[in-house]
């Protein structure tokens, strides 16, 4: 039978630092919020190689006493807490006294601390939970702990660790989170020498989302003020029009702690029911502020949850906040478009008016003479529409929509007008001249002069280098005359070239299709172009046609997100993305598969980076599938949407082509059977 015996202080301390002490991002956690709760204004924070080899965490706030620095070591020793009762009324951050504990025991921490009162500062050093020395040493008012080698005695720990870019990723997101609930407070941090983070520390939230997030994401958000039965909730959620694939931007503070809350998260988006598209999420930073003690914060071992003595109270304030607010927002919104909609819009008209310089151009020297122009070579058209009509219309010149003016002098214009006349009058002949049977395109090499036509044989028309696509039409089928060609016009060409004849589409959605003499085919245009892309994708014939982008894409998204594209990379790339980082929490898209905009290519990176963080293991097979349905879906033809004859019918060829395409990615099926004798017994005709 085992025998029970007592640990050694040094292996209990250990144990107890393996649940405070996760991650170098624990380690920060618990000293920032120390030095909040010490009553700093400012809070540096600098590491390097993620925190693993080096923390350094300096506040003024208020200072340790020299008497008191060696018992801040000790287990279970705080400033916070006295008695049970305290407990119902925890308004600090911490209160356990575990944090300066735990770290010592599993690094090597320096400390350098002074009060208000005392002139001289104290330095205390610890290494693996046993104390080294403590003295005299010279130091600002405040506070500086630093934590070197973490882990160094307990290896088993160490390689659990991440990637240094993955644990500083980790710190950052930590560190942003922690600056938005105190933008009273300015914090600093400084990553690998270089500073990353920096807060203003005026006290107003919507100045610290902007030094967090960024001018994009803090210019669509909605102020939120809204006070309840004692519990006010304000802060900044996003428009309607701003919301995001994820839930990964909400950002929830009660009493100043960051947490997790189901119930503040489900009426923050019942509120937006009606107002977003199903599958996306409002982004928010909101602080709900209610007494201590309807509300236990003593519930997580990273205090990252709580637990409400009755919750309706904390949802019914939350979503009639949210609620007003975008409500609000949706009406001034209506009134900004009524003053549009009044307002004359001239498209040839600019708002302001710009007087242009004239441009004055000298006439040609008098010595010289103009010189004839050479006759044009006319181009084919992509539509040539024969009518007598059209053919009978006179010329008209081109209109000069140049916003520059220009003045020619009286000679110039004498000298053009008979060479306008001779153009006009050369091109009315060819279009006048009965269309002549045409074999084979003819190869123009040069530039010769219009062929004047003789008086007894039409003159056909020159093309230059390009196809001409003709169709016999035989006038008199009893002549034994060649029939004669014409270019047929696009709008008269038979578009019905697949093997089953296309009538159209319904309701912008649905291409109808007749089969065969029994059944008519209704497709999904949007899930059958859908599974063709996924199909092309899974062949790598997309991914290859990536289009690179004018103006780079700027995706800002959380830090643990932000951390799995980087280690992603590569996916990205097999997907048709080249993704750069752009530091701080946002990437740079500069290519992307080929049928992606501006808007699709955001949310479709947003996307994958939720994915990513969430599916975590290395199953590279399994993300590429998943990334080739994203990027399918949203590259795909949209219902709803108007398309030309010409893309229903290309898209019914394509599925002719491969017959095996019968379900989208998703599992739905791309078209459906209509047989004629289930419209004719519908008719009564059987």
């Amino acid at each position: 039978m085992p025998k029970i015996h007592v640990l050694e202080k040094q292996v209990a301390e250990l144990i107890a630092a393996g649940e405070v002490v996760e991650r170098p991002s624990s380690v920060i956690k618990e000293l920032v919020e120390n030095s909040i709760d010490s009553g700093a204004s400012i809070v540096t924070v600098e590491i390097r190689r993620g925190g693993v080899t080096y923390i350094r965490v300096t506040d003024n706030g208020c200072g340790i006493a020299r008497e008191d620095v060696a018992t801040a070591f000790l287990r279970h020793a705080t400033s916070k807490v006295r008695e049970k009762d305290d407990l119902d009324a925890i308004l600090t951050l911490g209160f356990r006294g575990e944090a300066l504990a735990s770290i010592s025991a599993v690094s090597r921490v320096d400390l350098i601390t002074r009060t208000a009162d005392s002139s001289i500062g104290t330095h205390y050093s610890s290494e693996g939970g046993s104390d080294v020395e403590i003295e005299d040493a010279g130091c600002p008012l405040g506070t500086t702990i630093t934590a070197r080698d973490l882990f160094f005695n307990v290896p088993a720990r160490m390689k659990f660790l991440k990637k240094d870019t993955a644990e500083g990723n980790s710190v950052a997101g930590l560190m942003d989170k922690i600056a938005l609930s105190h933008p009273e407070i300015s914090f600093r941090l400084i990553r690998e020498g270089k500073e990353v983070l920096h807060t203003p520390g005026d006290g107003k939230l919507n100045s610290a989302i902007y030094a967090v997030f960024g001018k994009e994401f803090s210019g669509a958000l909605l102020p939120v003020d809204y006070t309840l039965g004692g519990i006010r909730v304000h802060g900044y959620i996003s428009s309607p029009i701003a919301s995001r694939p994820n839930r990964s931007m909400q950002n929830f503070f009660i009493n100043g702690r960051f947490v997790r809350s189901r119930t503040a998260c489900v009426a923050l988006e019942e509120a937006y029911k009606g107002a977003i598209m199903v599958g996306k999420f409002p982004a928010c930073v909101l602080h709900i502020e209610l007494p201590s003690s309807v509300v236990d914060v003593n519930v997580h071992p990273a205090k990252l949850e709580v637990r409400f003595v009755n919750e309706r109270p904390v949802f019914d304030a939350v979503y009639h906040g949210v609620k007003s607010a975008v409500t609000a927002s949706r009406d001034m919104k209506s009134v900004d478009l009524a003053q549009h909609a009044r307002r004359p819009v001239d498209p040839y008209k600019p708002d302001v008016v710009v007087k242009p310089q004239q441009m004055v151009l000298n006439p040609p020297p008098k010595t010289e003479t103009a010189k004839p122009m050479p006759a044009p070579v006319v181009k084919p058209a992509p539509v040539i529409n024969t009518s007598k009509k059209e053919a009978e219309a006179p010329y008209e010149p081109p209109i000069d929509m140049s916003p520059m003016p220009h003045t020619f002098s009286d000679s110039a214009e004498r000298e053009e007008k008979p060479q306008l006349e001779s153009i006009r009058t050369s091109i009315e002949r060819v279009l006048e001249a009965e269309p002549q049977p045409v074999t084979k395109p003819e190869v123009i090499t040069e530039e010769p002069p219009l062929p004047q036509p003789p008086e007894t044989e039409p003159v056909p028309p020159a093309w230059e280098e390009t196809p001409v696509r003709t169709e016999a039409v035989q006038e008199n089928p009893e002549s034994d005359t060649q029939p004669e060609t014409y270019i047929v016009p696009e709008t008269e060409r038979d578009l019905s070239r697949t093997a089953h004849k296309v009538i159209g589409e319904v309701f912008d959605t649905y291409i109808i299709l007749e089969y065969d003499a029994q059944t008519l085919m209704f497709i999904d245009k949007h899930a059958a172009h859908e599974r063709l892309l996924y199909e092309k994708l899974k062949r790598r014939e997309e991914a290859a046609m990536a289009q690179t982008l004018l103006v780079p894409v700027t995706v800002t998204m959380d830090k643990n997100e932000y951390t799995a594209v980087l280690q992603n990379l590569s996916v990205f790339e097999q997907a048709g993305f080249d993704v750069e980082d752009f530091g701080s929490g946002t990437v740079l898209v500069r290519s992307a598969p080929l049928n992606l905009n501006g808007a699709d290519i955001k949310d479709s990176v947003l996307e994958m980076a939720g994915y990513l963080e969430e599916n975590k293991t290395d199953a590279t097979t399994e993300h590429m599938d998943w990334l080739y349905h994203n990027i399918a879906c949203r590259a795909a033809i949209k219902g709803g949407n108007a398309s030309k004859k010409e893309e229903l019918i290309a898209l019914a060829e394509e599925l002719e082509a491969n017959p095996d395409v019968r379900y989208c990615p998703h599992g739905r099926p791309i078209y459906v059977m209509l047989k004629k004798r289930t419209l004719e017994k519908e008719f009564g005709r059987v």
